[in-house]
C-alpha cells in the first residue's frame, strides 16, 4: 500500500506528514511517496523524507499511484480528475460547509475521510486534529494581538509613571480559548472569558481567567465540546453581558463555532464603536463568518480605531510543529485503517473509522452531510 502526501497550496506552510512520520509508517511496512517539496515550507526538505524512507515524485504521480492521498485542503478539479476511482483521500475537508464538492467527489467512487468529522471522544484525543491546531492558534492569537496592541500587557510601575495591565476578554473556552488564557496570563494581561458551557468554568478559572457567567445557556454536554445554539432570550441576555466586557477590553480573542452552522456573530458594529482607539479583535472563526458584524475572513478590519483581523488559519503560522502535530494525529488514525501487514483494512465497525468517512462506495455515509446533499 502506498500513502501519498500532497504539497498544499499556498497560502498554507503545513504538509500531513513530516520524515519522522515517514519513519513510523515505515516500520508498518507501509510505503510513503511525497511530492516534491511537500515539506519545504514546513522546514523539511526532500533530503530527509529520502533519508527516513520515503520516494520523491511529481503531483500527477502521486496522485495516480498513491492508495490513500494526504491532504489538509480541499482538492481542485484537475487533482480529482487524476485520482483513480476507490482511492481514500484524508484531510480536513469541512464537508458540513462543503458538502456539493463532496458529492462530486462521491460520485466518482472515491472513500473520503475528513478528520474534523472524527468523533470527540477519549479514545479520539491522539487523532484530534482539531484540538492540536486549535492550540497553536490560540497561543499564536494572544501574540499576533501583541505585536499590535500599542501597549504593554503587564502592569509596570516606573519611575515615570505606572502602566495598568492589558484587560483581555476571550469568547469561547474550547482549546484555543483555553490557551490563549493560558498565554495572556504569562504575558500579564488580565483575563476576562465567556462561554456558554458553564462545565468549562473551572479550567478557565485554574488559568487564572475570570469566567463571565449567563444564566440559562443551552446543554451542551452531548455536543462534542462544542457549543450550541441557544434561545433568544439567552442572546439577548448574553449580548448584553457581553457589551459590558467589550466595552472595557484592550484585546479580544473570539473562537466560538457551531458545527456545520455560521459562527454566531456575539460582537455587534456598536459594541465595536464603544471600544477604545488602538483596541486588537482577533477572530478565529472567521472562515466560518465570524464572531463580530464587521469580520472579514483572511483581512484586516479598521473601525473607529479598531483592528479586526479575521484568521481562522493561525496554526499554519507555526508550520514546523503544526505539521508534526497534525502528522501525529495522521498516523495514530492510519492504525485504524491499516493491518499490521501494512494493508489496507476499511474497519467500519469501530466508531472512529465511521463516524470519520464521509464517502465510500459511491454514496455519502455521514447523515449530516447527507441531509445537506438531498
Amino acid at each position: 500500500m502506498i500513502i501519498g502526501v500532497l504539497k498544499e497550496s499556498f497560502p498554507e506552510t503545513r504538509v500531513s506528514l513530516l520524515p519522522e512520520h515517514v519513519a513510523l509508517l515505515q516500520k508498518n511496512k507501509v510505503k510513503v511517496m511525497i511530492e516534491n517539496n511537500a515539506g519545504a515550507s514546513a522546514f523539511a526538505n526532500n533530503d530527509k523524507y529520502i533519508t527516513a524512507g520515503a520516494t520523491l515524485a511529481e503531483r500527477e504521480e502521486v496522485l495516480k499511484t498513491a492508495t490513500v492521498i494526504l491532504s489538509i485542503n480541499n482538492f481542485s478539479p484537475h487533482d480529482i480528475a487524476l485520482i483513480p476511482e476507490k482511492a481514500i483521500l484524508l484531510g480536513v475537508y469541512q464537508p458540513l460547509f462543503n458538502y456539493q464538492l463532496v458529492n462530486d467527489w462521491t460520485v466518482k467512487g472515491l472513500t473520503v475521510f475528513s478528520m474534523d468529522m472524527l468523533p470527540r471522544t477519549t479514545r479520539a484525543q491522539s487523532m484530534d486534529v482539531l484540538s492540536s491546531q486549535a492550540n497553536i492558534a490560540g497561543y499564536k492569537a494572544v501574540l499576533t494581538a501583541a505585536n499590535l496592541f500599542p501597549r504593554y500587557f503587564p502592569m509596570f510601575m516606573t519611575a515615570a509613571g505606572s502602566i495598568p495591565p492589558a484587560k483581555m476578554l476571550i469568547l469561547g473556552a474550547g482549546v484555543a480559548g483555553l490557551q490563549a488564557i493560558a498565554t495572556s496570563k504569562r504575558l500579564g494581561a488580565v483575563v476576562e472569558v465567556f462561554d456558554t458551557r458553564p462545565a468549562v468554568k473551572e479550567e478557565v478559572m485554574s488559568l487564572g481567567g475570570k469566567f463571565i457567567e449567563v444564566e440559562g445557556a443551552a446543554d451542551a454536554s452531548k455536543a462534542g465540546g462544542y457549543a450550541v445554539e441557544q434561545t433568544a432570550d439567552f442572546q439577548e441576555r448574553q449580548k448584553a453581558k457581553i457589551a459590558e466586557s467589550v466595552a472595557k477590553a484592550d484585546i479580544i480573542i473570539t473562537t466560538a463555532q457551531i458545527p456545520g452552522k455560521p459562527a454566531p456573530v456575539l460582537i455587534t458594529t456598536p459594541m465595536i464603536a464603544a471600544m477604545k482607539n488602538g483596541s486588537i479583535i482577533i477572530d478565529l472563526a472567521a472562515a466560518t463568518g465570524g464572531n463580530t458584524a464587521l469580520t472579514k475572513n483572511n483581512e484586516t478590519v479598521i473601525y473607529q480605531g479598531v483592528h479586526i483581523l479575521g484568521n481562522s488559519a493561525l496554526a499554519a503560522t507555526m508550520p514546523s510543529d503544526a505539521s508534526k502535530l497534525y502528522g501525529k494525529n495522521i498516523v495514530n488514525f492510519l492504525q485504524l485503517i491499516i493491518d499490521k501487514d501494512g494493508q489496507l483494512n476499511l474497519n467500519f465497525q469501530d466508531d472512529l473509522v465511521k463516524g470519520t468517512c464521509i464517502a465510500h462506495d459511491k454514496a455519502i455515509t455521514s447523515d449530516r452531510v447527507k441531509a445537506l446533499v438531498l
